[in-house]
């Protein structure tokens, strides 16, 4: 006989099963096997309607305008980067019917059960209030045009659907990206033909060269695996008997079909003169017919609220994995309203310089998270041969530690970014004296740390 899982006082909490409009209990300990349901199908919209929003256009508006390149080397860059952040994710996605925890807290494999504190740490920042940050300002922006709603209220009223939605929980974040995602894509596809058609995709290049190409292809790659750290997430109610194969093929095609399609589309915007005062999403609207324009807006809108109902669970669920003694009160639902009024204020500071923040903020993501999958991805291949019960038992073994990986991730941090990194405000050592190197800071972070765990792992197995 099952029974429904304990709440944190103790008590039988009630049966969440397949419900929509209920308040999702679990946090970040494994769903129950009577709680499991769902199919790897829904993977494809949760990982397709989170994209198809003006976040990733501006992928490939900042590859033409701030990275001169062309159109077709934007699209290069853009292809290449997405394809290797999906497969990952595709891959993280089977830990999910595994294990029936977090990806987060999968994370205590790789970095034992304190170490994983610090990225758990960094990926409720990111998540939580960066990303929710980034595309609450650009849905603003979109109410703003449409409305003529002043920036700062148009703001709160995205931010109180969005964190009403991670508020509920598992499932219907879940119904929510299943019905936003065929109005998101067709109008999307519209914007797309149109944005072709007056497009010159012969156009761009204002001399990037490799340098360019490598940050564009850095921003592709770090927005796609930047949702890598969420993978297990939206997989864990899985049954275990779910099918593999289509657990990592729908996470994957969803995500890469969504970014490329519209990040492309996004490099082809910017191909077209747009007024210098005009807001980002103004701009990417303003040779639209009157009527496609106010649907597109009313698209970035939902594509918003779409992806920051994932960030914001994930922000707390990131919390919530930490795996500390936390008050009953302080409940996966709480932390998601506490991450997203801590993403709010931080949209609100943003609101002036939107796009240069952006564009920092989409190559520091990955300037983490490469590191941090590199010693994931290697412990999994570590791993392959250890019986399940093993790792479930050591992912909540309280005195399991695995310090390599906490060294690995930090060390390869430590050089990449000063070495390799190429921001406004700061140009590290191999960009200022070879800028054709552009930004390679996350190929590096990923290729020394998990070369350098691997070594150490081996001489210092996890105990």
């Amino acid at each position: 006989m099952t029974t429904a899982p304990a709440d944190s006082a103790g008590t039988l909490a009630p049966a969440y099963g397949d419900k929509v409009i209920a308040v999702e209990a679990t946090g970040s300990e494994p769903v129950p096997d009577a709680e499991r349901h769902g199919g790897p199908l829904q993977l494809l919209w949760t990982w397709a309607s989170p994209n198809i929003e003006f976040a990733t256009v501006f992928i490939g508006v900042i590859a033409v305008l701030f990275f001169g390149l062309s159109f077709w080397q934007a699209t290069a860059a853009i292809v290449l980067g997405t394809a290797l952040g999906a497969i990952t994710q595709g891959v993280l996605s089977l830990d999910g019917p595994r294990f029936g925890v977090p990806q987060m807290v999968i994370g205590r494999l790789s970095f034992g059960h304190r170490g994983n504190i610090l990225p758990a740490a960094a990926n409720g920042l990111v998540a939580g209030v960066g990303w929710f940050a980034v595309n609450s300002v650009s849905a603003a922006f979109a109410l703003n045009t449409l409305t003529g709603l002043r920036p700062l209220p148009s703001l709160l009223l995205v931010v109180a659907a969005e964190i009403l939605i991670g508020f509920i929980g598992h499932n219907f974040v879940h119904a929510f990206e299943k019905y936003a995602f065929p109005a998101l894509a067709v109008i999307f596809l519209l914007a797309g033909v149109w944005t072709f058609k007056d497009a010159d995709l012969g156009g761009g290049g204002t001399g990037g060269g490799i340098g360019g190409f490598l940050l564009a292809f850095s921003a592709a790659w770090g927005y796609a695996a930047g949702w890598n750290p969420y993978a297990s997430d939206y997989s864990r109610y899985l049954p275990r008997t779910a099918n593999k194969v289509r657990t990592v093929l729908y996470p994957a095609l969803g995500l890469f079909l969504s970014i490329t399609l519209v990040a492309v589309i996004g490099a082809a915007s910017a191909t077209i003169v747009a007024p210098k005062d005009a807001t980002p999403t103004a701009a990417f609207t303003g040779h639209l017919p009157g009527w496609l324009g106010d649907l597109v807006l009313i698209a970035i809108i939902l594509g918003a609220v779409s992806a920051n109902a994932l960030n914001v669970y994930s922000g707390a669920i990131s919390i919530a994995s930490f795996g500390l003694n936390l008050p009953a009160w302080l409940s996966r639902s709480v932390l998601v309203v506490v991450s997203g009024v801590a993403g709010t204020a931080a949209a609100w500071a943003s609101l002036s310089d939107a796009g240069a923040a952006y564009e920092a903020f989409l190559l520091v993501i990955a300037y983490w998270v490469a590191p941090w999958l590199g010693v994931v991805l290697v412990e999994r291949w570590l791993r392959a041969r250890v019986p399940q019960e093993q790792s479930a038992a050591q992912l909540s073994d309280r005195s399991f530690t695995n310090w390599p990986g906490l060294a690995a991730l930090l060390i390869g941090v430590a050089v990449s970014v000063p070495l390799f990194s190429n921001q406004e405000d700061y140009v590290g050592y191999v960009p200022e004296h070879w800028p054709s190197f552009g930004d390679i800071t996350p190929v590096v972070g990923f290729a020394l740390s998990a070369l350098l765990y691997a070594a150490l792992r081996r001489r210092s197995p996890a105990r």
